[in-house]
Order: structure tokens, then C-alpha cells, then sequence
């Protein structure tokens, strides 16, 4: 179906294909990702390539760019500290709260109540919800 070979499809027509099977692809204009890790530290890209994809209400971010590691800020062990003071609600971020939220329709709070409930699975918290 995608052909023989090294050379694959052209862009063009990848886009036509994922446009028919219902997936949405964007470029996102960012100026600097930041991922905060586990274990203390962060991995900063400047001026990164972020390419969005919704497939279906799911959506996928993909990074392109070289990453620096660098000591996580005291303002986000600050923001932490905060999340410990509520209830279990800092396992869920607040973007799949926010996503769930967006999609449906319903409250943060309901967003969140459906996330805990299938243990942070964003399409299924949506179907929940729908």
C-alpha cells in the first residue's frame, strides 16, 4: 500500500490520507519546550519544530530539535509543592484536564473526576463524559 523502497509517499498525499482517516495535523508555534523530568531535571529545546496531530479527539505532540539538560528551576519544585497540598489530584495534569475539558464540554472538575476514574486516559475519560 505505501509502496516499495526508501522513497514512501510524498507529503502531499500523506496529508490527503490522514485527512481521510480523520486525523488533523498542525504546526505548533513554539518558541522553547520545556520537559520536566522525574528525577530533577529538564530537557529545554529552543526554537523546536512542534508538530500537532488530533486523531479522534487524542492529541499528539512531536518535538524536532536538539535539547539541553539543565537543573530543574525553583519555581517548578515551587509549583510541585503546591500540587502535594491537594488531594491525588496532582497525578493528572492540568492539560489532560484541560483537553478533556475542551472536548466535551463539561467542567474542569467533571474532566477530572472522568480522568481518575480510568486512571488518566484521556479517550476514555472522554467517552465517559460524552
Amino acid at each position: 500500500m505505501f509502496g516499495g523502497g526508501g522513497g514512501g509517499l510524498n507529503p502531499r498525499k500523506m496529508q490527503q490520507m490522514m485527512k481521510q482517516m480523520g486525523i488533523d495535523v498542525d504546526d505548533v508555534d513554539a518558541e522553547e519546550v520545556v520537559i520536566r523530568t522525574a528525577d530533577g531535571e529538564e530537557l529545554v529545546f529552543s526554537d523546536p519544530e512542534v508538530t500537532r496531530m488530533d486523531a479522534r479527539g487524542q492529541q499528539t505532540y512531536q518535538i524536532v530539535g536538539d535539547a539541553e539538560t539543565r537543573e530543574a528551576s525553583g519555581s517548578a519544585s515551587g509549583a510541585v509543592e503546591a500540587g502535594d497540598a491537594e488531594s491525588s489530584t496532582d497525578e493528572i495534569p492540568d492539560a489532560d484536564v484541560e483537553i478533556v475539558a475542551q472536548r466535551t464540554g463539561a467542567s474542569e472538575d467533571k474532566a477530572r473526576e472522568a480522568l481518575e476514574a480510568v486512571d488518566g486516559d484521556l479517550a476514555a475519560a472522554v467517552e465517559r463524559l460524552e
